[in-house]
C-alpha cells in the first residue's frame, strides 16, 4: 500500500514565519516564483538579485492523514525519491532522516512515530553553499572547480561545489547560470507492508544463443525481497501476459536475495533505432503467500551490448556492439533540461527524445555534471531505440576522498545502477567527465607536486580508488551487462592497471575516446576537423545563439546587442561572443543587423559540425562514434546545443539529421583532387545509381556522370574522384565562386537516397544572385506542405514563425536552381504569411 504525498506542501524562510503554497516535486527558487516573491530567474540579469536564496536555510511542511487500515500494516515507511540536498526530515516532531545527497533515495521505517488522524512531517533544507564552506573548510586544502561560478555567488573564490552530492551544474558553467536549489526535488510516499515486499527486482541475461533458424535467450529474475518472519512463498514470473514461471522459496527474517531462472526461445530483440524494432517484454514478478501479495512490473529489452577494444594495426578499437552487429554511435551530450528540474515535463522528455530520433541519433551522453536523469527519460530511450552512455555524476573537478564522502558516492551509485540497470538503453556507465585529463593535460598533477608531492599522491590515490575500484566494482556487482570506462575521455585502461599518462586522450593516441576542442577553445579552423580523427569522439562543438524568439524571452528590446549587458549575461563563455565573430568573420560578410547576426551565427555552427561529422563517418571503422556537444538548454543562452531551452531547433539540428543519415555522400578537396565518398551504416548492400553535377548558380550544367554503384553493407569508400584542375579546364577565371558540385544517389528504382553539394569557395566569397523564390503553401492533415522554388541558388534558406506555432521537416536547406522542394510545417492551428518569414545569405 503506497500513499502519495506531495499535494497541500507549505515553505517558509527559516526565521520569518511566513508560510506560502509549495509545489512537490519542486524546489525554493520555483516555490518563490509561483509566489511572486522573485523576479523570473531568466530575464534579463535578474540572476545576479537571487543569490542570495542559497545562503539562506528553508523549511517544508505538510499534514498527511494516517487510517486504521494503514496503521494495521507491520511496516510503514516514509520513502523520498529525491532530498535536494542538506535536510532533516521529522515526523510529528521526530528526527528520522537526515540527507545529504541529492541524488539517492531515503527511505526511513516511521511507523511508530505515526497516529490516527492528522500527521505532520517537516524537512528543515539546511544552505548548501554555508555547509559547502564548513565542509571546504574542514578538507584543509584546495581542489579545483573551474566551472564553479562562486563569483557569481559572492563568494569571491571559494568554490564549494565538490564537496557536495548535488547536481554541479546548479554552481554554474560555461553555458549555464548559477541557480544552487533546494527542495523535495522527486517525488514522497509512505509504502505499508505485512510480511514482505519486493525491495528489488531485476533481469540478468546469463547467455544468448542465436543461429539462422533458432535463437534462445537464458534470463534470471533477481528478486530482493525483505521479510518479517520465516516462511515458504512462491516465486511467479509472466512474461507478456501469457508465459509464466513459477518457484517455491523459503524466506528468512531479514533480505532475501532470490534467483528465478527462465528462458524464452526464439526472443524478439532489442535494437537500437535504425537496426531493427526496439521490442521489449512486459515482465510481472509477483510474491504471494500467506494471504500476501506484492508484485512489481517492468518492461524489459533482450539485447547484448560491448565496447570492443581489441588490438589492431593503428593501436586499439572503441566501438559499441550490440546484438554482435557493428554499431557506429551517431549522437550528442545531454544536459538537464532546466536549472530547475521540476518543470521538465514529461512532454518535454518525449520531444527531446523524439528530436533526437528525427536528428537520426542512436545514442545519447548523459553528461556527468548534471543528475541521473529521471527513470521516464530512459524508459523513452528503451521505446524510441536511444542508447544511452550514462556518466556517474562527476565532472572537471577533483574530488574528497575521506571515508564519509567515498561511502556517501558508493551508496549513490549502487542506487543509481540499480534504478536503471533494466533498461536496454543502456549502453555505458562511465566513471566521470574529463578528470583523468585534467590531472594530466590541465596542470593540476603539477600544481599539486610543486604545492606538496605527498599531498598529490593522497588525491590522485582518491580518484584511483574512486575511479578505478569503487565504481567499477559497483557496476560490475549490480550491472555486469553494462561496460565501465573510468573517465571521458581517456585513451586506455584495464582493471588492477594503471595507466598513468599512457591513458591520456591526445591527439596521437589511436585509442579511446576522445573529446576535441582545438576548434573553438583553440581558434583551428573548422577544416581541422578532417586532422583530427579519433576511434571515438564524445565531445566536440561550436556555439550559436538561441533563436531571435527565445531571446525576446530574456531581453527587452533596447538589450538586443550583442554587447549588451544582458546579451553577456546570457553567454557564460568568456570568449563566446569574441570567438562567434572571428569564426564569423573568415567565411562570411558579418552582418551588422542584430537579428541577421543571430540567423548566420546558428549556420555558421551548422557548418562547422558538419565538417566534424562528415569526417568521423568517412573514417569508419577506424572512428566509429560522432556525439557533439550538446543537444540542449538549461535556460535561454549563447551555447553549443541544438535545441535552444524552448526546444526550438537551431540550424545545427537540421544539419545534423542530412550528416546522420544512414547513407551519407561526403564530398571532399584533397590536394585539388574532388573525392565522392559514400557512407552506409546499414548492414546491407545497395546497389544504385550515383549522380554528378557542376553547375553554376543559376542552374546551368557544366559536367555530369551518372554511373552504378554497389555500396558496401556498414562500410565508407571513395566511389568517384577527378581532379578540381581538370573538373574547370576551359572555363572562366573566377567560375568556383559562382558553382557547385551536386552528388546524389538513387536507387535502381530511382528513390533519392542521399545527396550532398560542395562549395568551392567559402560564402565570403561566393557571388550569390539575387534570387527570386516562389513558395507554394497548401494545407494538410498534418499542417502545411510547403514547396519552394527558385530560378536561382537560395542558400540557408531559413523558414520561421512569429511565434512556435509547429515543427518544419526540414529548414536551413539549399533550394538548387529549377529544382523544387517539398517540406511540411506540422502544425495543428492556423498560420498565415508563412512566404513572408524567412532569411537567407544574401548577395554579397
Amino acid at each position: 500500500m503506497k500513499l502519495l504525498l506531495n499535494d497541500h506542501w507549505l515553505f517558509n524562510r527559516v526565521g520569518k514565519n511566513e508560510w506560502m503554497p509549495a509545489v512537490v516535486p519542486g524546489c525554493v527558487h520555483t516555490d518563490l516564483l509561483a509566489n511572486k516573491k522573485i523576479e523570473d530567474p531568466f530575464y534579463g540579469t535578474n540572476e545576479k538579485n537571487l543569490q542570495w536564496i542559497d545562503k539562506e536555510e528553508w523549511e517544508y511542511k505538510t499534514t498527511f492523514v494516517v487510517d486504521k487500515d494503514m496503521l494495521r500494516h507491520e511496516r510503514i515507511e516514509l520513502l523520498f525519491e529525491g532530498l535536494d540536498t542538506y535536510g532533516d526530515v521529522y515526523v510529528n516532531d521526530h528526527l528520522i532522516i537526515s540527507s545529504d545527497n541529492m541524488f539517492r533515495e531515503w527511505r526511513k521505517e516511521c511507523k511508530q512515530f505515526l497516529k490516527e488522524g492528522d500527521n505532520h512531517l517537516y524537512i528543515k533544507f539546511f544552505s548548501p553553499i554555508r555547509l559547502g564552506l564548513d565542509k571546504r573548510t574542514e578538507n584543509g586544502y584546495e581542489l579545483p572547480a573551474i566551472n564553479d561560478n562562486s563569483e557569481m555567488g559572492g563568494m569571491e573564490d571559494k568554490k564549494v561545489s565538490v564537496f557536495t552530492r548535488k547536481a554541479p551544474y546548479h554552481y554554474g558553467w560555461d553555458w549555464g547560470p548559477r541557480f544552487v536549489t533546494s527542495g523535495i526535488w522527486r517525488g514522497v510516499f509512505l509504502h505499508a507492508w505485512n510480511g514482505y515486499c519486493i525491495r528489488d527486482f531485476s533481469i540478468e541475461l546469463k547467455k544468448l544463443d542465436t543461429t539462422e533458424s533458432h535463437s534462445n535467450a537464458w534470463l534470471k529474475g533477481k528478486f530482493e525481497i525483505e521479510s518479517t518472519y520465516d516462511g515458504e512463498v512462491g516465486l511467479n514470473l509472466i512474461i507478456n501476459d501469457i508465459l509464466k514461471i513459477e518457484k517455491r522459496v523459503i524466506l528468512k527474517k531479514g533480505l532475501n536475495e532470490v534467483e528465478l531462472p527462465f528462458n524464452i526461445d526464439n526472443p524478439k530483440l532489442w535494437w537500437a533505432v535504425g537496426m531493427g524494432e526496439s521490442y521489449r517484454y512486459k515482465i510481472d514478478a509477483i510474491v504471494s503467500g500467506d494471504g500476501i501479495e506484492d508484485r512489481t512490473s517492468l518492461n524489459y529489452g533482450i539485447r547484448t551490448i560491448r565496447l570492443i577494444r581489441n588490438k589492431d594495426e593503428k593501436g586499439e578499437t572503441f566501438y559499441f556492439e550490440l546484438n554482435g552487429k557493428k554499431l557506429f554511435a551517431k549522437g550528442a551530450n545531454y544536459i538537464p533540461s532546466d536549472v530547475f528540474l521540476n518543470r521538465v515535463t514529461a512532454e518535454k522528455y518525449e520531444k527531446l527524445i523524439k528530436l533526437a530520433v528525427d536528428g537520426n541519433f542512436n545514442m545519447l551522453r548523459v553528461w556527468g555534471g548534471g543528475v541521473y536523469e529521471d527513470s521516464y527519460f530512459y524508459d523513452l530511450c528503451d521505446k524510441y531505440g536511444i542508447l544511452v552512455w550514462q556518466d556517474f555524476m562527476f565532472a572537471c573537478s577533483l574530488y574528497p576522498g575521506d571515508d564519509k564522502f567515498i561511502q556517501n558516492v558508493e551508496k549513490e551509485a549502487i542506487d543509481n545502477v540499480k534504478r536503471l540497470r533494466n533498461h536496454p538503453c543502456l549502453a555505458l556507465w562511465c566513471g566521470n567527465n574529463e578528470i583523468y585529463t585534467a590531472w594530466y593535460e590541465w596542470g593540476y598533477k603539477e600544481w599539486y607536486e610543486k604545492k606538496d608531492n605527498k599531498l598529490a599522491e593522497k588525491i590522485w590515490g582518491d580518484y584511483d580508488k574512486l575511479f578505478h575500484d569503487i565504481l567499477y566494482k559497483v557496476v560490475k556487482t549490480y550491472n555486469n551487462e553494462v561496460p565501465y570506462w573510468p573517465s571521458s575521455p581517456m585513451a586506455e585502461w584495464e582493471y588492477g592497471r594503471k595507466p598513468g599518462e599512457d591513458g591520456v586522450a591526445k591527439n596521437n593516441r589511436n585509442s579511446g575516446d576522445r573529446h576535441y576542442w582545438g576548434v573553438w577553445h583553440g581558434e583551428e579552423r573548422f577544416e581541422n576537423y578532417n586532422n583530427c580523427i579519433p576511434r571515438f569522439m564524445s565531445e566536440y562543438g561550436f556555439q550559436s545563439f538561441p533563436s531571435f524568439k527565445t531571446i525576446e524571452s530574456y531581453t527587452r528590446e533596447e538589450d538586443r546587442d550583442i554587447d549588451s549587458d544582458v546579451m553577456k549575461g546570457h553567454q557564460r563563455h568568456p570568449r563566446g561572443n569574441k570567438l562567434i565573430r572571428t569564426y564569423m568573420s573568415r567565411d562570411y560578410n558579418v552582418p551588422k543587423k542584430f537579428d541577421e547576426f543571430i540567423y548566420l551565427s546558428q549556420v555558421l555552427q551548422g557548418e562547422g559540425i558538419r565538417q566534424a561529422i562528415e569526417a568521423h563517418r568517412r573514417n569508419m571503422p577506424y572512428c566509429m562514434g560522432s556525439l557533439y556537444w550538446q543537444f540542449n538548454d538549461c535556460w535561454p543562452v549563447a551555447s553549443w546545443s541544438g535545441l535552444d531551452y524552448f526546444l526550438t531547433p537551431k540550424a545545427l539540428h537540421y544539419v545534423v539529421k542530412r550528416s546522420f543519415a544512414a547513407i551519407l555522400i561526403s564530398i571532399t578537396n584533397e590536394n585539388e583532387v574532388l573525392k565522392i565518398h559514400v557512407v552506409n551504416d546499414k548492414n546491407q548492400e545497395i546497389n544504385g545509381k550515383l549522380k554528378l553535377e557542376l553547375m553554376d548558380f543559376n542552374g546551368n550544367k557544366m559536367f555530369e556522370i551518372n554511373m552504378p554503384v554497389t555500396i558496401g553493407a556498414f562500410s565508407s569508400r571513395v566511389y568517384y574522384e577527378i581532379g578540381v584542375k581538370k573538373l574547370f579546364e576551359n572555363r572562366k577565371k573566377n567560375i568556383k565562386s559562382n558553382c557547385l558540385m551536386v552528388a546524389q544517389l538513387f536507387s535502381m528504382g530511382d528513390d533519392l537516397m542521399g545527396e550532398n553539394y560542395f562549395y568551392f569557395v567559402s560564402p565570403k566569397y561566393m557571388k550569390l544572385p539575387k534570387a527570386q523564390m516562389v513558395m507554394g503553401i497548401i494545407p494538410v492533415d498534418e499542417g502545411y506542405s510547403i514547396c519552394i522554388n527558385s530560378e536561382d541558388l537560395i542558400k540557408n534558406l531559413y523558414l520561421y514563425t512569429d511565434d512556435e506555432l509547429g515543427s518544419f521537416s526540414e529548414n536551413y536547406m539549399d533550394i538548387l536552381p529549377g529544382r523544387p522542394k517539398n517540406i511540411l510545417f506540422r502544425t495543428t492551428k492556423r498560420v498565415e504569411n508563412l512566404e513572408k518569414k524567412i532569411k537567407y545569405l544574401r548577395v554579397n
